[in-house]
């Protein structure tokens, strides 16, 4: 399907009419259903701006979302605002990670660390139910600088998560210790990896070589698959580069996790899973045999205000506004990285990124404080990030420029 920006009224007229296929809870006798609108007492959708606003309408209304509606049946009470959320599967699976149409399965999660538990979960369900694996057999495999939802969803789903050590200046694998590490999973007898590669880490936005974990997962012969983190990354980095080899063209690549509230700026609770199709029915949950379609999603029931959230948000720009954004965010980063040259101060850029990560010992603890500046470890620093987003602007940026001018830095 093509990505293209909608006017005002467009936009009001799709979202509205999905609201009216959804069941009305007040003018249908509907009785078994146990969610209905929000309470009418706290938010009332008489209210003149809810009821012409889009997102505040679908919140009032309160459709849940639960299952996978890129699989088929799902619940028909909601199946306006259903679609909608098809459509944000497909535009990024299709749209912007360049999958083949209709290849995709997906939802729009709670957020990337649900994202990423469900693809950690479907692969460790694959290896059980298909290579009768045993849980120690199984492992999964990411760097050093990847989110911590993967030792999260190590711990939930008793696998051991294994950490590969990365060069310091160049945020990338090191190859040698790694060969090293995956030898010992092998001499310890694991033989199933769940493979987590990065796009745009949260510290550094790193982007990790899918094709060398493959490599190095074939040398010492594992089943793996590759789940790519794109959390941070999914909404800029295949936007800004053209030329960007992290997508579903990718034949090892299985997975994407995208996070719609951090470069999308949706409301929080909006992460993006996408898998390739045949792959969910892993996490189908039989047991939820009153819900249409059953449920294979950690979250279970979901507001299907954020799916609208985002639809919202593609429907504003389109594919060329969505670039052009992305395109400032990227001048302007490199504006502040060349300022960073001009003063000696040591960072690390991923190419493109709108990060720009510092070393501490050249920043101040008060400058870190004053302008909000993220560490690594809030107990012991050794990076100072930026993320040059909308409301970073150049003004905001000289003034730091100008405070990092007159600190003292004592070594």
């Amino acid at each position: 399907m093509e990505w293209k920006r909608k006017s005002e009224s467009e936009i009001k007229q799709r979202v509205f009419d999905a609201l009216k296929t959804n069941v009305n809870y007040r003018n249908e006798s509907i009785l078994g259903i146990p969610g209905t609108h929000l309470d009418s007492k706290v938010f009332s959708e008489e209210i003149s701006f809810v009821r012409e606003a889009p997102y505040l309408s679908t919140l009032v209304q309160n459709p849940n979302h639960i299952g996978c509606h890129t699989l088929g049946d799902s619940e028909s009470y909601f199946e306006g605002t259903h679609d909608l959320e098809r459509e944000v599967i497909r535009i990024c699976s299709e749209n912007i990670l360049c999958a083949a149409p209709d290849s995709i399965d997906g939802y729009v999660a709670t957020g990337g660390t649900e994202a990423n538990l469900q693809a950690i979960w479907i692969y460790r369900n694959y290896f059980i139910q298909e290579y009768q694996a045993s849980l120690p057999e199984i492992v999964i495999v990411c760097s050093e600088d990847s989110h911590y939802s993967m030792q999260k969803a190590g711990n939930i789903f008793q696998i051991n998560c294994v950490l590969l050590p990365v060069e310091k200046e160049t945020r990338k694998i090191n190859q040698f210790a790694a060969e090293q590490i995956l030898a010992a999973l092998k001499e310890n007898g694991v033989k199933y990896i769940v493979v987590v590669s990065n796009m745009m880490t949260t510290m550094f936005g790193s982007i990790d070589d899918v094709d060398l974990y493959a490599e190095l997962m074939s040398k010492e012969g594992f089943e793996f698959r590759i789940h790519v983190d794109a959390a941070y990354g999914g909404f800029y980095a295949p936007i800004i580069n053209e030329f960007n080899p992290i997508n579903f063209q990718h034949p090892k690549i299985n997975s994407f996790t995208m996070d719609a509230h951090k470069m999308l700026q949706a409301p929080y609770g909006t992460g993006v899973f996408l898998i390739r199709k045949d792959w969910m029915k892993y996490a189908q949950t039989d047991a939820a045999s009153y819900v249409t379609g059953a449920d294979c999603t950690i979250s279970g029931s979901r507001s299907g205000a954020n799916a609208i959230a985002i639809w919202l948000i593609f429907a504003a720009y389109g594919k060329h506004e969505w670039f052009e954004k992305c395109s400032t965010l990227e001048r302007r980063t490199t504006w502040l990285a060349k300022e960073l040259d001009k003063r000696g101060i040591s960072y690390f850029r991923s190419p493109l990124s709108n990060i720009i990560t510092m070393d501490a010992c050249q920043i101040t603890p008060a400058l870190a404080l004053q302008f909000g500046l993220v560490p690594n470890d809030h107990k012991d620093p050794l990076w100072f990030k930026i993320v040059v987003m909308e409301h970073v602007s150049i003004e905001k940026l000289e003034g730091f420029l100008a405070e990092l001018d007159g600190q003292v830095v004592l070594n």
